[in-house]
């Protein structure tokens, strides 16, 4: 094993080392009662059983079957979640076929951030993780389940599932993914013609029609965004059925792999003594998921939600664990935004099974974990097909089939993993440099500070930051409006960028796994509307980004920086597209380095 995977392993351990104790003790109190259709009343149970088929109503009401809860994200405006919408008459026949009964037990909200970026309702996006969360908690506070399959995919929508799933961290729990769209218009290109498009080179025709070609179908985003980088971390932290993460929707392959993981928790629930989801998710687990993450070059996001997941499992993780790892994890897969290939590349280039093989051959993942399947972390390491119409898992091919996009661990495409914690008198904050190249990680430059997105991009528009510059981009943070992607500004800071001008981002907002090629400090903790110094910025200050030394500074002294009066957030009110509605959360939130979360103050769940 690598000795910095095993001392961050270790000293996280050590960290949570009393609340995780106190988790457990929870699961194995839960786990001690049993399935609760036995306690329920006569007229509870008769409630839970009503709308069966006969045979499923005598299975339930005589307790022979485990019943199997089907908590699902569905929608049609979602890409990746409109599949779902045919997995629960699936999953209910794979469960029969394996001894047991499955119900729809309830749906959670699933909102696009690719249909509300740069959009008022974007300041939902974060808070529906928890939403989600508390969402799968009702459907599951039924106590009629034995086990769970859920059904998500993208962004907050997988996170929120699984912390929900932790609250019943005694259930035998497997998520179920629907697999990436087929590749349409390359990322490369759509990026392209979003900067002609800011740049007025071509209209909103053009701008739309590149959209619609790379955006076309049923299935995931192709680009390597939060969805995707979801779809690795469940896969490498084993919560899915091996190898199911990036197989396309509407595949013979796809609908065995749905099969297979309604059978398999049947087959867990069945066991009696199966272990829970919440003895899967340990340190270990959520160290693998990490070393996936940096690995594969994921979405910044993800510094936020498994820090959240983590805490829902009794268990401490930072900022400063995410940094040493990255160091030690070597830069395996280039996927957009990292490089010019999509996820379906990635698969085809060997994919995830071919990935875990690697890592487990240089000690970059622990082996002695629990996951779903049978074999542990080992099973990842095998790539599934079909064999006269039967689900088989086989070895990954030997090498990669496309070094451009996939490589072993003796040849990477960057000795470490990409992320860098940046930190100074402006505070920490979280730089993904794997898509920027080397000349671009340290800018110095005079700063222009906004505190609305639009305010950057007019200002763009007129000519005013065709120069060095360090946009900061303020009042972002969870308290403030939810923390609100930036995806809307990566255009027009990349024709700066191209114009051959030194420029940098820095926000206390999310910027996910489509931040590219312009250096970025996000999540910059404290947020500004939580006195932090980005509200003590004024145009001109001098301000440092060295992803490589991790510095984050602007040349003021303290003295300066607090004599100066603190910048009051924006007017922007708080009604309009449900916001008003979620006052009470934007209150409670934590820090993003605390998992931007509002359980227990920030504490888990």
């Amino acid at each position: 094993m690598d000795a910095t995977l095993l001392e961050v392993t270790e000293r996280i351990a050590e960290r949570s080392r009393a609340e995780r104790a106190a988790y457990l003790e929870r699961v194995r109190q839960a786990k001690s009662e049993g399935p609760q259709r036995r306690t329920l009343s006569c007229g509870n149970l008769a409630h839970g059983a009503a709308a069966c088929a006969i045979d499923e109503k005598h299975d339930l009401l005589a307790d022979v079957k485990p019943n199997l809860a089907i908590v699902s994200a569905y929608n049609d405006i979602l890409s990746a979640h409109q599949p779902l919408g045919e997995y629960p008459a699936l999953l209910k026949a794979a469960a029969a076929e394996g001894g047991a009964v499955a119900q729809f037990a309830g749906g959670v909200p699933a909102m696009c951030d690719g249909v509300t970026q740069g959009r008022t309702g974007m300041e939902l996006s974060l808070f529906s993780r928890d939403v989600i969360a508390m969402s799968t908690a009702v459907a599951l506070s039924h106590d009629l389940f034995d086990g769970v399959l859920a059904l998500g995919v993208c962004d907050k929508i997988v996170p929120g599932l699984l912390i929900g799933m932790l609250a019943f961290g005694h259930l035998p729990s497997i998520l179920v993914p629907a697999g990436p769209m087929p590749s349409g218009l390359s990322n490369r290109e759509k990026s392209r013609i979003r900067q002609l498009h800011a740049e007025g080179k071509v209209g909103r025709e053009k701008l739309l029609e590149a959209e619609a070609q790379s955006y076309h179908s049923a299935g995931t985003c192709t680009f390597y965004g939060t969805a995707n980088s979801n779809q690795m971390l469940m896969e490498l932290m084993g919560l899915h059925m091996p190898g199911a993460a990036f197989v396309n929707p509407g595949t013979e392959l796809r609908t065995a792999l749905t099969a297979a993981a309604g059978k398999r928790v049947a087959e867990l629930a069945a066991a009696g003594d199966g272990f829970g989801i919440g003895e899967i998710v340990d340190e270990r687990a959520l160290v693998n998921g990490i070393v996936a993450m940096l690995a594969t070059g994921g979405s910044t996001n993800h510094t936020i939600h498994l820090v959240a997941i983590a805490r829902a499992a009794g268990i401490t993780l930072t900022w400063d664990d995410f940094a040493d790892l990255s160091r030690a994890v070597p830069l395996l897969a280039r996927v957009y935004p990292n490089g010019a290939a999509d996820v379906n590349q990635f698969e085809r280039a060997g994919g995830t099974s071919f990935l875990v093989a690697q890592l487990l051959r240089a000690g970059l993942m622990h082996a002695d974990v629990r996951t779903v399947a049978r074999g542990g972390i080992a099973a990842y390491a095998r790539k599934p097909f079909l064999h006269d119409d039967s689900l088989v898992w086989g070895p990954p091919p030997a090498r990669s089939l496309d070094p451009d996009v996939l490589r072993s661990v003796d040849d990477p495409f960057d000795a470490e993993g990409g992320l860098r914690l940046v930190s100074g008198n402006l505070g920490r904050a979280i730089c993904k440099v794997s898509a920027v190249k080397r000349e671009h990680r340290r800018v110095r430059a005079p700063v222009a500070v906004f505190d609305d997105q639009d305010a950057v991009l007019e200002c763009f528009a007129r000519g005013e930051l065709d120069r060095d510059v360090v946009v900061v981009l303020r009042f972002q943070g969870p308290r403030a409006n939810g923390m609100p992607e930036l995806h809307k500004l990566s255009p027009a800071l990349g024709v700066l960028q191209d114009r051959g001008h030194e420029v940098a981002l820095v926000t206390d907002g999310r910027m996910s796994g489509a931040s590219g090629k312009v250096p970025t400090a996000l999540h910059v903790s404290p947020e500004a509307i939580a006195s932090g110094a980005l509200n003590r910025l004024r145009d001109g200050d001098l301000v440092t980004l060295d992803a490589d030394r991790g510095v984050l500074e602007v040349e003021r002294t303290e003295d300066e920086l607090a004599r100066r009066r603190p910048a009051a957030p924006p007017d922007r009110g708080v009604h309009g597209m449900g916001r008003e509605l979620f006052g009470t959360l934007r209150g409670a939130v934590s820090s993003p380095e605390e998992g931007a979360s509002s359980f227990a103050g920030g504490g888990g769940v």
